[in-house]
């Protein structure tokens, strides 16, 4: 690619990863957390969540450092360490966790647009108009320059951060301790398999909300220097782990467990609105609004850019590699637009369509954040660094608990998703005149298409519900 194309600078970077983490799903945690998990269970959820996402963003920090070559972040680690298909999956997961939750932000964006136009409720056929018609004027303002996009998230992101800091600061005042440790494990006493049980609900939240971290991994040939995309991913998350550890715990001491899990989306709103009156809300609605424009702006541009680096290696058909005269990868990003299209369909008929959607976007960066953690372990080992090692086996250890506690069904159908995806890496290989699986890769391909097929059977009978 051509200099000019590395252009984005610290700030830039950081900003990436911090507009693209905070979107909607701060505005809803609290009660995302409290529909399944008490005060004692969210904390030791977070305390799981936070070492394991830190040993994961050192993993990115690590990796891009020492294979500098990697252009393609978190799908080429898994390419690097362990062959073409492991790495297609990594990228095709990738891709469908970032556009899946597109799907997702769409969806509250128009639940917070409602509260000024009630037409609109996230989930009704005027809502899916406006979010289509949304979500192509952003792709025809993405399609004009990566770096005008990259300004106007930084602007976004300093615009969205006043409500959330406005919110921690009123929420300290109004915290009752008391109302914080009602009922503070679930039951009159501790019960380790009840609070296990509780902490395992609050992973997928968790996850939820730190999804877009590797964003300056992601874009890290367009940066002006390598060493700045790990800088920016470690200040990036630890900024938003602060700020959702307080969102979280604050609304705890402002509400109970059982009102917080019955508040509309956003919640935040209705904290808000309980302690100082209506214009809260209005405040925070507006506060979202703004959240959610930048997180698209953010997540639309790394799903135009995997399989765009994924295209350019012959991992992707190399339809995904044209580029117009702004360098910007427009069939990945229009054919990308495509897929949220159709997704937003599914609004339509999904009882909880915003969390439908970001669990399933959670579920299918499993696959990419457990190679990159596993390929940390074994670049490591083969460079005797012990501590990079442990981060690895940390990181790792995390991947494989989420993928526990997502539980079978979101595991179920995410795998149609993945066996979708074998007809891609497919032809990537024919137009490459390769062979496609070794042995072993085959053996994969097939339990993904056993667990479709399973899945496909379930959805038909009933069993599982979206």
């Amino acid at each position: 690619m051509e200099n000019k194309e590395n252009n984005l600078g610290i700030l830039a970077l950081i900003a990436l990863v911090i507009g693209s983490q905070i979107g909607g799903g701060v505005f809803n945690v609290a009660s995302d957390l409290a529909a399944g998990a008490n005060a004692g269970a969210i904390i030791i959820g977070w305390i799981i969540t936070g070492i394991g996402m830190i040993a994961l963003v050192f993993t990115f920090q690590n990796l891009t450092n020492k294979r500098p070559d990697l252009d393609g972040g978190i799908y080429s680690f898994a390419k690097a360490g362990f062959g073409s298909y492991f790495g297609f999956n990594s990228a095709w997961g990738y891709w469908l966790s970032v556009w899946l939750g597109n799907v997702a932000f769409l969806t509250l964006l128009f639940s917070a647009i409602g509260y000024f136009l009630p037409i609109f409720n996230g989930a009704n056929l005027v809502s899916v108009l406006g979010a289509s018609v949304f979500l192509w004027l952003l792709i025809f303002f993405i399609s004009r320059g990566i770096q005008t996009a990259a300004i106007m998230n930084i602007v976004v992101t300093i615009a969205k951060l006043i409500p959330i800091f406005l919110f921690i600061v009123i929420a300290l005042f109004a915290f009752h301790f008391h109302t914080f440790t009602l009922d503070f494990w679930g039951g009159t006493s501790f019960n380790l398999a009840n609070v296990m049980t509780q902490t395992k609900s609050t992973m997928l939240v968790t996850l939820w909300v730190f999804t877009g971290v590797e964003g300056a991994v992601v874009l890290s040939r367009r940066a002006r220097k390598k060493k700045d995309v790990g800088r920016a991913t470690v200040i990036g998350l630890m900024s938003t782990l602060t700020i959702y550890i307080l969102i979280s715990l604050l609304s705890l001491g402002v509400m109970t467990r059982g009102e917080l899990s019955s508040l509309k989306s956003p919640s935040m709103a209705y904290v808000l609105e309980s302690i100082v009156g209506p214009w809260g809300a209005m405040f925070i609605n507006l506060g979202l609004i703004i959240s959610l424009l930048g997180a698209l702006l953010g997540w639309t541009l790394f799903s135009a850019e995997i399989p765009y680096l994924a295209g350019k290696d012959g991992t992707f058909p190399k339809f995904f590699t044209k580029e117009n005269k702004h360098n910007v990868p427009t069939n990945s990003l229009i054919f990308t637009g495509l897929l949220i299209q159709i997704f937003l369909l599914t609004l339509l008929i999904s009882d909880k369509p915003y969390q439908f959607a970001f669990s399933m976007a959670s579920s299918t960066i499993l696959v990419p954040y457990l190679f990159s953690a596993l390929y940390q372990v074994k670049y490591s080992w083969q460079h005797k660094e012990t501590k990079q090692i442990i981060i690895g086996i940390i990181a790792s250890i995390y991947s494989f608990w989420i993928l526990y506690a997502a539980g079978v069904t979101y595991l179920l159908l995410t795998s149609i998703l993945y066996s979708l995806g074998t007809l891609i890496f497919l032809y990537a290989a024919k137009e490459k005149q390769q062979k496609a699986f070794k042995p072993f890769e085959l053996l994969w391909a097939c339990l993904f298409i056993l667990f479709a097929i399973i899945a496909i059977i379930m959805l038909a009978t009933g069993k599982i519900q979206i």
